[in-house]
């Protein structure tokens, strides 16, 4: 889910600048006798006026409540696919102040086995989404046979049919799906793709979580790139609210796919 710019940093400034300007005209008018009418302010002032409540709103929905997201990636699938608009409660693990990201009110902690919206830590203006699979402390260790054990207790899986998906290459492949659940957590599809992998042991730091995606032999994650600063979290997704895929070969407008709750 990547930007090319810094939303939240453009909404904010407005915001602040607006603000600004309404605050400054405001005092030059309290040394008046006369007040400027309404339709006599100047029409920076009146734009300003008119965009601040708007403005604070979108602010404080998008910093402290809820934030739409666009899924441009397969590393999700089956869970979420290429298209979907989901909701991200923001509020899921803390609220912060938007910007600098600094946690003011401690909410809830991060659960295995929840999807979660984060700041990629290599490039924190890229926002990712995975699945939490080891939280600090957790001793996570992947397999040759793409399997997980979590601290000594292996995930359980169960055979769930055929996805029809795409492989690295772009090729239509018909991948296995599975049903995994992780300790302490509720049971999640999966896809594996007849491929090789690089098995692993990985320590997680305090503080900090592992994720992994849904899609284990296509997805940029944990096993690559290491762990999440908790200080990285974006909030917890929620639903899908809109599916509608436009790139070359997507599926376009998928109404079955509106409401959906994301496990």
């Amino acid at each position: 889910m990547e930007s090319s710019f810094d939303l939240e940093l453009i909404l904010v400034s407005l915001t602040l600048i607006a603000a600004l300007i309404v605050i400054v005209y405001w005092i030059m008018q309290r040394g008046k006798e006369k007040k400027t009418p309404r339709d006599k302010q100047p029409i920076l002032v009146d734009y300003a006026k008119s965009f601040l409540p708007v403005l604070l709103i979108v602010v404080f929905l998008r910093s402290f409540v809820a934030e739409p997201f666009r899924i441009p990636s397969g590393s999700m699938i089956p869970t979420l696919e290429i298209g979907d608009f989901i909701l991200v409660k923001k509020y899921a693990y803390g609220i912060r102040l938007p910007v600098i990201h600094t946690k003011i009110i401690d909410t809830g902690e991060p659960k295995r086995g929840d999807i979660v919206v984060f700041r990629y830590p290599p490039h924190p203006k890229v926002n990712f989404i995975k699945r939490l699979i080891g939280l600090p402390g957790d001793e996570v260790v992947w397999t040759a046979d793409k399997k997980l054990i979590i601290n000594g207790v292996p995930a359980k899986y169960q055979a769930d049919g055929k996805h029809k998906t795409l492989d690295r290459g772009g090729q239509e492949v018909m991948a296995e799906q599975l049903k995994e659940t992780l300790p302490d957590a509720q049971a999640h599809d999966l896809i594996l793709f007849p491929t090789p992998t690089r098995p692993g042991k990985f320590k997680v730091p305090e503080g900090h979580y592992f994720m992994m995606g849904d899609n284990r032999d296509n997805s940029s994650d944990g096993r690559f790139w290491g762990f999440v600063p908790e200080a990285n979290l974006v909030g917890k997704a929620s639903f899908v609210w809109m599916h509608w895929n436009w790139q070359s070969g997507g599926d376009g407008f998928q109404a079955s796919r509106i409401g959906l709750g994301v496990n």
